[in-house]
């Protein structure tokens, strides 16, 4: 196949289009860096200052082995400010490619941090200067964490931008009609991600029929360089399938232009931590680690489930007391509602919740699956008859999950994990479904934070799946830490 099948847009109708970003991509980066240089130099002075201020004078001159060197600390001070908000310039924490979605920015603003005081410690030692201990203990914590509060803030602004259509890179999505619809579709659902589908190039035939590609322009191939070059796309995103020799020249002519040309990997749900590239000439090997459920990793993550199941129930035991007297009173039965679920490895176990339905909803569940499709596993109500008054505030707020907690410290659950599924769901896996057996299930996990009740029951089990593929403790803190937010404003609780 010498060139795909595609019938070029004309320019008017793709302008029209690309218009739909309602900020240019060049003038929201711009403006983003600006921000951002500007709150990473008042985070990083202000924690100079005011630590200095309770430390060393600023007036107080520095001395080492030879005596006086006649540098003050409000010079050491400037010095560091200016060494610090450059390494965060020059570590590229502040590069479009990873502002607004996962943990590379957060990652770089700590190591900037380390790297400038290790630098500090480094010549102090060299030199025998001898600097305040109140620089490494308080004005590097200090530091960081504002830096980091004022990221976060940023990117909380960003997301919302881009939750609006604004601060958008425009795209083009290369390759066959499937792995454009899936790509195009999960843009659309995580508009975080900053890239808007304005445009696709199908390597195999047409749509097909594939009714969310009809509402975008079908482009040649020969097309996209042109449209790169008239600054109508900022990204070029090159999906599974797409001849070597079509994407070997499409790099060789976007050469020095500032398109990003991406590459959406065919292990579609393996992170990058997993994976490393070997170059060994003019071979380019992807070595995957493989997923571990065993070990010293696994046995962590078993102490912190421990530990901090333990401190939630320590912290929240009056609050089990109000809600059972509410649900004694409002809606007399049992406190709370205890079923079976499938664990880890097929092996069935008890969870425990706070009752929010009817007395008898087990015996009513039955026809309302074969009323609604008669799919257990993607069987669900927006507004379910079963659920109590008392028990929709319980659900909207999560307090219905606080027993979970007990679950977790008698080793059935995890903290973070797949959505705990009963009998008759797993009883409709396929084999894929299966591997969300290989760990534990969680009371939160990444459905959890993003959509809840929202999502499609597919779409959660998909994002079961990947966290069982790329499960990390890190990633559980960061999950952990989501669903705190999730819960306080209520987003997708039904």
């Amino acid at each position: 196949m010498d060139e795909p099948f595609a019938q070029s847009a004309p320019d008017d109708q793709f302008a029209q289009v690309t218009s739909q970003v309602n900020v240019p991509e060049r003038s929201w980066k711009r403006r983003g860096r600006a921000l951002l240089f500007f709150s990473d130099l008042v985070a990083v002075a202000a924690a100079v200052f005011v630590t200095f201020h309770f430390g060393p004078s600023l007036q107080q001159p520095l001395y080492g082995a030879a005596g006086f060197y006649g540098v003050t600390y409000g010079q050491v001070a400037g010095i560091l400010i200016v060494a610090w908000v450059g390494l965060l310039t020059f570590n590229g924490s502040r590069s479009s490619r990873i502002l607004g979605v996962g943990t590379d920015e957060y990652r770089l603003v700590i190591k900037s941090g380390l790297w400038v005081f290790g630098a500090a410690a480094v010549v102090s030692y060299c030199f025998q200067i001898q600097l305040a201990r109140s620089l490494f203990l308080t004005t590097l914590p200090a530091g960081v964490v504002l830096l980091l509060v004022t990221r976060w803030l940023c990117r909380k602004g960003l997301v919302w931008l881009r939750s609006k259509g604004r601060a958008m890179t425009p795209a083009v999505i290369v390759g066959d009609a499937k792995d454009v619809t899936r790509v195009v579709g999960d843009l659309l659902r995580w508009p975080e991600a900053g890239f808007a589908p304005t445009a696709v190039c199908l390597t195999r035939g047409d749509s097909g029929g594939q009714s969310l590609l009809d509402d975008y322009r079908n482009v040649a191939f020969k097309d996209i360089v042109r449209w790169v070059q008239a600054g109508r796309v900022g990204a070029v995103i090159v999906c599974n399938n797409v001849p070597r020799h079509q994407v070997r020249k499409l790099s060789w002519e976007l050469e020095d232009s500032p398109v990003q040309l991406i590459f959406q990997p065919q292990l579609v749900d393996v992170s990058g931590p997993r994976s490393k590239v070997q170059a060994v000439a003019t071979l380019a090997l992807v070595h995957v680690d493989l997923p571990k459920y065993s070990g010293w990793k696994f046995a962590l993550k078993r102490v912190f489930d421990i530990v901090f199941s333990a401190l939630v129930l320590l912290a929240t035991w009056w609050l089990w007391l109000i809600i059972a007297l509410l649900i004694k009173i409002f809606d007399p039965g049992p406190v709370f509602f205890r079923q079976q679920r499938i664990g880890r490895g097929g092996k069935p176990f008890d969870v425990l919740k706070f009752r929010t339905m009817c007395v008898d909803a087990e015996e009513k569940i039955a026809p309302l699956i074969a009323a609604n499709g008669g799919k257990a596993l993607q069987f669900k109500l927006d507004d379910d008859p079963r659920v109590t008054g008392i028990g929709r505030i319980l659900r909207k707020t999560s307090l219905d999950e606080l027993p979970q907690f007990w679950t977790v410290l008698c080793g059935d659950m995890s903290v973070v994990g797949p959505r705990p599924q009963v009998s008759r769901e797993v009883s409709e896996y396929t084999e894929k479904h299966f591997r969300r057996l290989l760990v534990k299930p969680g009371i939160t996990g990444l459905w959890q934070v993003n959509g809840r009740s929202d999502l499609p029951a597919e779409e959660a089990i998909r994002l079961d799946l990947n966290y069982v593929e790329n499960w990390s403790l890190t990633g559980d803190v960061v999950i952990i830490v989501k669903t705190v937010v999730v819960v306080l404003t209520g987003q997708g609780a039904s």
